[in-house]
């Protein structure tokens, strides 16, 4: 099911009209990942497509992102897609401490389309060498994204937002639900 993003309550973005994503569990150890801007797409900063690899710090410019946990617990993943197809994962035991490089997981398929008004990155992750998604439970995502226009403007979007600045991490955030596949 597609969602609508919205830009949190500070942000302001001219050049994208909209960001949906999509979230499904094709299988019991999989998650695929759909993200769909619209607008004028020539006044994003997009970065160009390059081998695809582990990157730190995707979130500085358009970025794509996904957090998940399974159940109530304080664990989660966070996923980072760049347009460039470069991608990050990584594990935290609680809100913003613990970090650590998911290093169990390989690389995701990214794949990248563009015309005018739209543009769309999918990702597939293989994710059954990470301990604390267990393939017989519900999983709550946060999904969000980055988006920076031409001119350096950034913008922030996310299914949900907490009080405050802009903070995908937040509990508040992890709204979507997907059932054991």
């Amino acid at each position: 099911m597609r969602e609508a993003l919205k830009p949190h309550p500070n942000s302001r973005c001219m050049a994208a009209t909209g960001v949906e994503a999509e979230a499904a569990r094709p299988g019991s150890d999989s998650l695929l990942l759909r993200f769909i801007v619209t607008g004028v797409i020539a006044d994003l900063f997009l970065p160009p497509a390059t081998a695809t690899e582990r990157t730190d710090e995707l979130w500085r410019h358009t970025c794509f992102e996904a957090f998940v946990r399974a159940g109530p617990g304080t664990a989660y993943y966070e996923f980072n897609f760049a347009p460039s197809t470069q991608w990050a994962a990584y594990r935290f035991d609680g809100y913003r401490c613990g970090m650590s490089v998911a290093s169990t997981m390989g690389a995701p398929r990214i794949e990248v389309r563009s015309d005018g008004g739209s543009y769309e990155l999918q990702a597939s992750l293989a994710l059954d060498h990470l301990p604390d998604l267990p393939r017989d439970a519900a999983w709550r995502l946060g999904l969000s994204a980055v988006i920076e226009e031409a001119d350096g403007n950034i913008s922030y979007w996310a299914l949900a937002h907490p009080p405050g600045k802009p903070d995908f991490h937040h509990s508040d955030c992890f709204t979507l639900e997907l059932p054991s596949a």
